[in-house]
């Protein structure tokens, strides 16, 4: 089975273009950046773990967004840095908290009630994007 890249998609993103994977990244295999690895799904990986807070997570990341743009203003104006710093330190926690509700979803949903045949793959792929998540949030 061919290695496949993990893909998220939007609502204004074409199929198949992502938004983890940077094609301009040098020295990196199939456009992928240093720190990124390879990821081989373990079936078509449509999961629906996340439903019951889809809505949540959705707002939570609109709110985000809106956090960000505020930041960029701050920015513009010429704001005071420790302000800024601030407002990223809280765009990080909000971040942090979607990542962190994504991913016990993922837990219910994928690993607990994932197909017993497919445990042992489950779990390394959860391993390694705990991996990741941690990394990314340290």
């Amino acid at each position: 089975m061919a290695k496949q890249v993990a893909t998220s998609r939007s609502d204004t993103q074409p199929a198949g273009q992502t938004d983890a994977v940077s094609p301009d990244a040098p020295d990196a295999p199939d456009g992928l950046k240093d720190d990124q690895e390879e990821v081989t799904p373990i079936s078509g990986r449509h999961s629906h773990s996340y439903e019951a807070d889809k809505t949540r997570i959705l707002t939570r990341l609109r709110r985000i967004e809106g956090q960000v743009r505020g930041v960029a203003r701050m920015v513009e104006d010429d704001k005071y840095c420790i302000d800024i710093l601030t407002q990223l330190s809280a765009v990080i926690a909000s971040t942090r908290a979607v990542g962190l509700l994504v991913l016990e979803d993922h837990i219910r949903g994928c690993v607990i009630d994932g197909d017993p045949a497919d445990r042992e793959a489950t779990l390394a792929e959860l391993t390694r994007a705990i991996e990741r998540f941690t990394r990314s949030v340290s």
